[in-house]
């Protein structure tokens, strides 16, 4: 369980366009984005970090998917 407990329902329009993304992309809500749609620039950095790193082409996609899977085993990450 988090110690911060971020937004749940509602939020800036930011915030709920946020959450419609993230659950098209992984299925749920997941708790660094409910945290980070605590405040707008956060969510918007935060949002344009993941959009840099979606679009990157250096690396095939598989790889960068493994790479990623293998960074959250581990730091332990649980989702």
């Amino acid at each position: 369980m988090p110690r911060i407990r971020g937004v749940i329902k509602g939020g800036s329009l930011l915030a709920r366009y946020a959450f419609s993304a993230c659950r098209r992309k992984v299925g749920k809500v997941v708790t660094p984005v409910r945290i980070n749609a605590l405040h707008n620039w956060l969510l918007y950095g935060y949002g344009t970090m993941e959009t840099a790193q979606d679009k990157a082409r250096l690396v095939p996609a598989k790889i960068k998917a493994l790479a990623q899977v293998l960074v959250a085993m581990r730091v332990g990450c649980p989702f």
